[in-house]
């Protein structure tokens, strides 16, 4: 990008049917020491030639032309993704009409009987666009940082669950498996010992091996509950059951319907940030009551969670290391959803989760039953 400082030379198309216009212009930025070429054009369809073929680091107009005016042009150029700054020079314009041309997008406006400000008005007219032509490029790397960080968060987040999956199988498989056979083997060894240190000893031992049996399990459940299969409203509602029941906590759960058709990514992003709202709760929120909804109308999946605790001091929800809520809020976002996090201290809590669900495959005429 030429600036009006650079050494380089400005290439500047002039929009004028005044000769005599022309010629005070170029000797008015040959006179400043602005190192410049001006083209000048007089038709509407010469202009719209010269900047759909040519490259110009800006462009100077006079208002009205025979048969067009500036904003002609302006129209023109403003289709363009990279134009560059457009300045009125005109002495046929008001203040008002320079106005509303601003407001649609042209740089700026000098008039004619000024033109010794022209090198002034050329050099912020450049270092404006410049400033813009960088900021925009910052929002679109910024935008596209954001948009790597939602793909290595989704990859992440997918990556974790088929981990867990796996690790899930191998508790299943490996580790439960072993722990029942010992705990068979181990009770056999107590019914048919006459030792009663021996009996104590394998009794004890048993019961031990039930206990890390029942952890074993609950890792699992944790990790890919099988509870999935049967749908997002019964694991919902075997999640509320197992807060209940650990925390004495009453909860309440309210559904649309019994059933709530849902993609499985969906699903496992509702049931991740069930799971991780009640583990808030029975962490931080010492709250007398846990009320759920799950509602699947006008094409929206809504799960809210929400508490009569403590509360969320606003800070705490902006704090760096909020990775929790982060973490829902990235999980939402990879399937297209938002999370919502209402609270006042003393007042208690809502989590809101919002996912626009795919709209059902139209039926096929031969598949009508």
């Amino acid at each position: 990008m030429v600036t009006a400082t650079s050494d380089q030379t400005l290439a500047i198309l002039h929009l004028e049917d005044s000769l005599a216009d022309h010629e005070l212009a170029a000797r008015t930025l040959r006179r400043s020491g602005l190192q410049c070429q001006l083209h000048q054009v007089d038709t509407l369809s010469e202009f719209q030639r010269l900047t759909d073929s040519g490259v110009f680091d800006i462009i100077l107009a006079d208002y009205r032309l025979p048969g067009f005016t500036a904003l002609d042009a302006w129209t023109h150029v403003a289709q363009k993704p990279q134009h560059p700054p457009f300045v009125l020079l005109s002495g046929a314009i008001g203040e008002a009409a320079a106005v509303d041309a601003m407001r649609l997008g042209v740089a700026d406006y000098l008039l004619k009987d000024d033109i010794q400000r022209l090198p002034h008005v050329i050099a912020r007219a450049l270092e404006v666009h410049e400033a813009r032509r960088m900021r925009e490029h910052a929002v679109a790397e910024l935008a596209a940082s954001e948009r790597r960080l939602a793909e290595l968060a989704e990859h992440l987040q997918t990556s974790i669950e088929q981990e867990r999956a796996s690790i899930a199988r191998e508790i299943h498989d490996d580790i439960g498996g072993a722990l029942t056979a010992v705990r068979f083997d181990v009770s056999w060894i107590g019914r048919h010992s006459t030792d009663p240190a021996m009996q104590e000893h394998a009794n004890s031992a048993a019961d031990m091996l039930q206990h890390a049996i029942g952890a074993s399990q609950r890792i699992m459940m944790n990790l890919r509950p099988p509870i999935l299969e049967q749908g997002l409203v019964a694991a919902v509602q075997w999640l509320a059951a197992g807060f209940e029941r650990r925390t004495g906590v009453p909860t309440r759960i309210q559904s649309s319907s019994d059933t709530i058709d849902t993609p499985a990514d969906i699903q496992l992003v509702a049931y991740r940030t069930a799971q991780e709202a009640l583990t808030n709760i029975s962490k931080h929120a010492n709250s007398g009551k846990v009320d759920i909804e799950l509602s699947d109308k006008e094409g929206v999946l809504t799960l809210e969670v929400a508490d009569n605790g403590h509360g969320i001091a606003p800070e705490m929800l902006n704090k760096p290391k909020a990775f929790g809520l982060k973490g829902l809020q990235e999980r939402a976002r990879t399937v297209g959803g938002w999370l919502d996090i209402s609270s006042r201290p003393g007042q208690g809590t809502s989590v809101i989760l919002s996912i626009p669900l795919p709209s059902p495959s139209p039926t096929a005429p031969g598949d009508a039953t």
